[in-house]
């Protein structure tokens, strides 16, 4: 038996704890309980993307195997990357900036003129609330 963190092979025992032989370290001075397992098993694991596989989502999985969503959604990535290649794009791609999509939105704001809208109304919006009481408003836009 040996300790994980440190790889040392040298402990005695240093109580129980849950009802089990808890180990202390004698190189590293950590406390250690070896047959403590953490995780899930493997079978839940494959259970839970062969689920989100066969159509369910990650929540109704989580909720069925009493695990928390994101837990579900880390195995199937692990279980994508390990099984699965990434395809490679085509050259056919089109790449476009989003400087370029902003300033062509831009423009196409400013050429709505809203200012322009409310020049049809003089005096009073279409409420029929006078306008120098709510400057403010109309300012912003």
């Amino acid at each position: 038996m040996y300790f994980k963190k440190c790889g040392g092979e040298k402990h005695v025992k240093s109580g129980f704890i849950s009802g089990e032989q808890r180990y202390l370290c004698k190189e590293c001075g950590c406390k250690f309980v070896p047959t403590r397992k953490k995780g899930k098993s493997k079978e839940m694991k494959l259970m839970a993307v062969w689920l989100y596989c066969h159509g369910l989502s990650m929540r109704t999985i989580a909720k069925f195997l009493k695990v928390n969503v994101r837990s579900i959604f880390n195995w199937i990535k692990n279980f994508a990357e390990k099984n699965y290649v990434k395809p490679e794009p085509k050259s056919e791609s089109v790449v476009i900036e989003l400087d370029e999509m902003w300033h062509y939105l831009h423009s196409k704001k400013a050429s709505l003129d809203l200012e322009g809208l409310l020049s049809r109304y003089p005096s009073t919006d279409r409420l029929g609330v006078r306008r120098s009481r709510y400057k403010h408003i109309y300012q912003a836009l």
